[in-house]
């Protein structure tokens, strides 16, 4: 299809995926009209949100979404979802106006679906009393959309000492990578689990999480091939995909930017499935912080330092030169300087000695233009990393 309708991939004469060129995210950028097989009148544009430095337009044929939407709804299905059930929607949707917020309403609902939309770009401790209400009020039965943002929620109803009387049968987090304390502070007020799923704007494959709670690719919406630095096969690294739904603006092999780890091939799941499963899936390659002494630091590691010190409602870590990186906490009472103390301990501890940490207390952290919360942001060049090692 793509070498018969694209422009761009009309110039590749072999039929073998492994002989088709890495597709770098700058070239589809600079490129993007010559891949699409249709123009914009004719199919439906998705826009990505841009939190890597740019955001972009593909094109998606009316079969690639309604074959999309038919495996999303296929996998919450199997949770008990389905459309016109009471549910929460986190997202980038720019929604509301302050004087939205100041009269009381952060959300507008969806009557006929009975979904209430939520604005993720005011939640803080200005109109935590109006959001909370909000929520308790309607009281759904599922969540969708960003965890950073119903974590907040939930960290400050943690700090206000209040409780959700409501039942959420399951929350189905979107955009960003689900860490250790989203599950944690989340689980502990709402009493949900978080069922894990990975995909694209630009439209990647898909990787779900099964009942057993592991994460399956699924060979049916596409190929992933995990590669290390020298873009050679491995268990552990980038990964470089290929969609059977984006016919619109087809993508092969095309580097997206998130990292995976592989369970061993002989692995076999619980849950009867043969699909092959992810150990973990590490986000954009850009959420990590260097140090010069122990080199890369991944996102996990970052959010873990919060285990056991109490008032930590939100915090961002910036790093724009290798030995120095910039935090902002939006902290409750309970963060006291023996608390600010453990948690710098604990930062120092993965990045070293060499690292000059700065904390700053904020009473709020700017998300990215798509409404998504960035924990990590690395503003190193690969010279700056390379010199600092």
């Amino acid at each position: 299809h793509a070498q018969q309708k694209s422009a761009w991939y009309r110039m590749v004469s072999s039929t073998k995926l492994q002989d088709f060129p890495i597709l770098e995210k700058t070239v589809l950028l600079e490129n993007v009209d010559q891949f699409s097989t249709i123009t914009e009148e004719e199919g439906q544009i998705s826009l990505t949100g841009g939190t890597t430095g740019a955001s972009m337009k593909v094109i998606y044929t009316l079969e690639d979404v309604q074959e999309r939407s038919a495996i999303i709804d296929h996998f919450r299905a199997s949770y008990g979802y389905s459309l016109g059930k009471k549910t929460a929607w986190f997202s980038g949707k720019d929604i509301v106006r302050l004087h939205d917020l100041r009269s009381g309403n952060c959300f507008r609902d969806d009557y006929i679906n009975r979904i209430r939309y939520f604005s993720t770009f005011h939640i803080g401790q200005r109109y935590f009393d109006v959001y909370w209400k909000a929520f308790t009020d309607f009281s759904p039965e599922y969540i969708i959309g960003f965890p950073s943002s119903v974590y907040d929620l939930c960290s400050m109803a943690l700090e206000r000492g209040l409780e959700f009387n409501g039942h959420v049968k399951a929350f189905f987090p979107t955009a960003e990578t689900i860490l250790a304390h989203h599950r944690e502070v989340i689980g502990k007020v709402l009493g949900c689990p978080l069922i894990d799923q990975y995909a694209s704007s630009e439209g990647a494959p898909f990787i779900l999480q099964c009942k057993e709670d592991k994460l399956h690719i699924h060979p049916l919406t596409g190929i992933f091939e995990v590669v290390n630095e020298q873009m050679q096969p491995s268990i552990e690294g980038e990964i470089l995909v290929t969609s059977f739904s984006t016919r619109g603006t087809p993508l092969i092999r095309y580097r997206i930017g998130d990292r995976v780890k592989l369970a061993p091939s002989e692995y076999r799941c619980k849950c009867g499935s043969c699909f092959p499963v992810v150990e973990y899936i590490d986000g954009r390659t850009s959420d990590f912080l260097w140090s010069p002494e122990h080199g890369r630091v991944n996102l996990g590691n970052i959010s873990n330092c919060t285990k056991d010190v109490p008032g930590i409602i939100c915090f961002q870590v910036i790093q724009n030169v290798p030995d120095i990186v910039n935090v902002s906490i939006i902290a409750g009472k309970e963060f006291t300087e023996p608390e600010e103390l453990h948690f710098k301990k604990a930062l120092q501890s993965r990045l070293g000695k060499s690292v000059t940490i700065n904390i700053q207390r904020v009473d709020s952290i700017a998300h990215e233009k798509s409404g998504k919360f960035r924990l990590v942001k690395n503003q190193l060049t690969s010279e700056q990393i390379q010199n600092s090692t």
